[in-house]
This record gives structure tokens, sequence and C-alpha cells, in this order.
């Protein structure tokens, strides 16, 4: 069983200081029986990172769209799995306003961080939440998942203004914490080749941005934010295809 130790010292193994933010997407099952659950595991980040910000995605993309146009902070569910949902809800996090992509942070500067996630008009925009990792230099923990799970992978795409990643908007209701309602024109995910950001595993690996470790029973990708972005924009500025057209080898001349 994983223990609130263990998780101490994994992240501690990995080099995670208690000033980190950290992101984590994550399969409970991979991991095996953690002690507390979903929010043993929680509380076990949140104590280590005791002066940094611990985030979990709370995306509702699959359930706010065309069929129901609304979201509500405090009521609309996530569609990612067990984790979310509990921290989503949790008293001591910050869940933001994103209408597709919201996160729940826990730390001191949590609602600093969340700042104008009302705003978003794309799910990964620059300026945004999950460009803001970037300037925090954060750590993304997949843990027992892959880089086709990393949402900061869309924020570059975003910061790239790659084509063909958006569809045309349509327009949403945001409610907030005390039930005040706003309507946004909100341009949701169109075809982003997400299924194929495994492509990046390789140049990552080789040079430093994405280790791998252990937790429980699941292999863990510990991704550096800050390094991996200038290994993702070298690439696209060197190549002469779509990255993110099918599964293929990345060659080593665009990262080299």
């Amino acid at each position: 069983m994983v223990s609130k130790n263990d998780i101490h010292k994994f992240l501690e193994d990995a080099g995670i200081k208690k000033s980190d933010t950290v992101l984590v997407h994550t399969s409970m099952r991979s991991i095996g029986e953690v002690e507390g659950g979903c929010d043993g595991l929680i509380d076990g980040f949140v104590s280590y990172l005791s002066e940094g910000l611990f985030i979990v995605p709370t995306h509702t993309w699959g359930n706010v769209g065309e069929e129901n146009r609304i979201f509500d902070v405090r009521v609309t569910r996530p569609c990612i799995g067990a984790l979310s949902c509990v921290a989503a809800f949790r008293p001591d996090g910050v869940r933001s306003m994103h209408p597709t992509h919201s996160v729940t942070a826990f730390g001191e500067n949590a609602k600093q961080f969340l700042r104008g996630e009302e705003k978003a008009t794309t799910p990964c925009p620059v300026g945004g939440v999950w460009s803001r990792l970037l300037d925090f230099d954060a750590k993304i923990l997949l843990i027992g998942v892959g880089l086709d799970r990393n949402t900061y992978l869309h924020a570059v795409d975003e910061m790239l203004d790659l084509p063909d990643r958006l569809v045309p908007p349509i327009e949403l209701t945001v409610i907030d914490h005390y039930g005040n309602c706003k309507k946004i024109n909100f341009s949701k995910h169109g075809e982003t080749g997400s299924k194929f950001f495994e492509n990046y595993r390789t140049p990552l690996e080789k040079l430093g941005a994405l280790e791998t470790r252990t937790l429980g029973n699941a292999k863990v990708g510990v991704f550096h934010t800050a390094k991996a972005t200038e290994i993702i924009k070298k690439i696209w500025s060197r190549a002469e295809y779509n990255i993110c057209a099918e599964f293929r080898e990345i060659p080593e001349e665009y990262y080299n």
C-alpha cells in the first residue's frame, strides 16, 4: 500500500522541492492501493508541497459543449477520472473557472495562480493557467499515463499557433462560486493529434526533459515544462511535416 511517506520519498527522490509547482495526470488504478484512496494521494502531495502548488486537472470537455452549454464550477463533474472528481470538490482546493479545462489547485497562492480563467475562449490560451505552468517551470507527473494525456502539450500548440487545432466558437455560460453567470464565445479542440504526442518521447528523454520513475505499481513520467517546451519549439521550427499527424519517429536533426 502506498502511504503518505512513500509519496514524500518519491517526490524527494524525483528532485522535486517543497516550493515547486506540480501538476499530475493520474491513473489511480495503475498505482495500486493508496492509503486513504484519492484523498490520501492528494493529502500526500499537498503536505509535501508546503511552500508550492499542487494542481489536479478537473476537465469537463466531455460534458460541456454543444449538448450542454453550461459550466457551473460548483457542481459540474469532471470527465477524466476518479482523482479529478475528488479534487474538484475538496474544500481546501480552489477550482478554476475554465469551462472545459479547469484545474483545482492546492496551496497558499492557488487563487492568484488561477486568476482570469473565466475569460478563456480556448482550451489552453496563452496567458492562461496551462501556459502559466511554463512561467513557474512546473513539473508535470504522468502517473500511469502517457504523453497523450499531457494537456500542457495543447498549451504549446496554442503558443505556436499551430493550424486546425480549434473548431468555430459556440456560446457557453460559466457560473462562478457565487452563482454569477457569464456568457463567452468558446472554441473547443478539433483534431489536435494528441494521440500522437508520444512522438515527442524520444527527444524529450534523450535531452533530459522527461524522466521515468515509479510510484507504487505505476510508471511515472516526470515532465520538465521549461526544458520540454524549448525542445518542442525547436522541433516545430525545423519540421517539414506535421509532427502529430501519425506515429512517426522525429528525426534527430530536428532537436539536436
